[in-house]
């Protein structure tokens, strides 16, 4: 058997990440039927997602941060200012984000991350099913994902 030497560095380094990347989606796209099926459509790329709420004078009461991709809608920030927490801000910024990346993106699926003092329930009433739970991630806070299916459910409920 052929042993061989290698040098390990720990340097934070864009140019061999990116050739990382690029050498990993070449490996999944090789393996998966699906990836393969995505590359060169409009799905293939993320595509930037941001809905935000001003104020009557301009200041941002709310936003929401995300992206589409492979026709699923990924939420990443969605945060209210404490002065219009609990008017319904938030569920008006998601609510606009699925519509843009239903209507306009072709999206049938949402998905997001949220920590167990954030707002797990919120999402929960806005039809977002808990599909993993990370325990002490950080150490001491429960990480939830969760996932909503988009547009018309096989029994008429949206």
């Amino acid at each position: 058997m052929v042993r061989h030497m290698f040098r390990l560095e720990t340097e934070v380094d864009k140019s061999r990440r990116d050739l990382l990347r690029s050498r990993l989606l070449e490996s999944n796209t090789a393996a998966s039927p699906v990836l393969r099926a995505l590359r060169g459509t409009p799905a293939e790329r993320e595509r930037p997602l941001h809905v935000w709420a001003l104020d009557e004078r301009g200041a941002m009461a709310g936003g929401l941060v995300g992206h589409t991709w492979a026709s699923w809608l990924h939420v990443t920030f969605l945060w209210v200012d404490d002065l219009h927490r609990g008017a319904g801000l938030g569920g008006l910024l998601l609510t606009e984000a699925e519509r843009l990346a239903t209507t306009e993106r072709g999206c049938t699926a949402a998905r997001l991350e949220t920590w167990d003092f954030q707002a797990p329930d919120f999402y929960r009433k806005k039809g977002y099913e808990v599909v993993c739970v990370i325990p002490d991630y950080p150490p001491g806070v429960t990480e939830y994902t969760l996932t909503k299916r988009l547009g018309p459910q096989p029994d008429g409920r949206r």
